[in-house]
Formats: C-alpha cells, sequence, structure tokens
C-alpha cells in the first residue's frame, strides 16, 4: 500500500474533521521557498493567519514542539505542534490547523486547514465556513505566495 503525500493525509485529516477551512492551491514557485515560509511560525504565521498576532515555538530540533498563540484580542493559548518537511500540524484545546504541500512539477500544491475542536462548536464552523472560509484561504494563499517570492 502506498503512503499518503502530505497533501492528501491533510485532506484526510480536514474531511475527519469537517473542517469549515480547507483549499488546496499550486503555487508556481519551488517547495524549498513555499515550504521555508510556513516552517517559520514565529515569523511568518503572524502574517498569514490574520487572527493570529503572535505564535512563539519552543526551541529545539524535535518534530514535536510546544508552542504558544496570542490572538488579535491578547488571548493566550498553548499549542502542541508537529513540524516536519511538507507537514505542519498545530492543536490547542480549541482549534486544530494544519498546513501540508508538496513539489508539484517545479512550483508546490499547498495546503490548508482549520477546524474548531469541540463537537459543540458544529454550527460555529459552518456558520464560518459560509461567511469567510474562501476569503480566507484566499488570502492565506495570495500571502503565502508573496512572502516565499521575497525569500
Amino acid at each position: 500500500m502506498n503512503a499518503l503525500d502530505p497533501v492528501a493525509r491533510l485532506r484526510v485529516l480536514a474531511a475527519g474533521l469537517r473542517a469549515p477551512m480547507y483549499a488546496e492551491r499550486r503555487i508556481g514557485l519551488p517547495f524549498e521557498q513555499v515550504w521555508a515560509v510556513i516552517a517559520d511560525l514565529e515569523g511568518e504565521l503572524p502574517h498569514l493567519v490574520s487572527f493570529v498576532r503572535e505564535f512563539r515555538v519552543a526551541a529545539g530540533d524535535s518534530e514535536r514542539k510546544e508552542a504558544r498563540a496570542v490572538d488579535v484580542l491578547g488571548l493566550r493559548g498553548p499549542f502542541e505542534v508537529r513540524l516536519g518537511p511538507g507537514w505542519c500540524l498545530m492543536q490547542s484545546r480549541l482549534v486544530t490547523m494544519g498546513m501540508a504541500a508538496v513539489p508539484d512539477d517545479g512550483g508546490t500544491r499547498l495546503a490548508v486547514c482549520g477546524a474548531m475542536r469541540p463537537a459543540a462548536l458544529g454550527p460555529v464552523q459552518r456558520a464560518y465556513r459560509r461567511l469567510l472560509g474562501e476569503r480566507r484561504t484566499r488570502a492565506f494563499f495570495r500571502e503565502v505566495e508573496r512572502r516565499a517570492a521575497l525569500r
């Protein structure tokens, strides 16, 4: 049996979470440039996700890391982060966010996923999908591409 590539793996995760935000795009820049933006969580995540003001990741070389997010209202929350080549999964007690990428014919296939974890928040997620989901994903991809082109 073939293993799923990171983008396919994130697609499966998003389906299981019934994620209100999931999208894939091809970016015409090399994987290394695009992934350098995604993997720089402290430096780049506040530019890519509009409601994140600060994201601090504990030092270390491990694929599993602890992090602390501060949102635009000043609320703070701990996250568990799994970060490896082409794969980033961040989870708090309320939110799951994932990003995945694979090389794609000289460019990069990039996916992003976001979901709230408590099942009781299902109606909120469905409303978010209708009202903001597509706009947020377009903004995310646009900013990744812009920032990767600068590298």
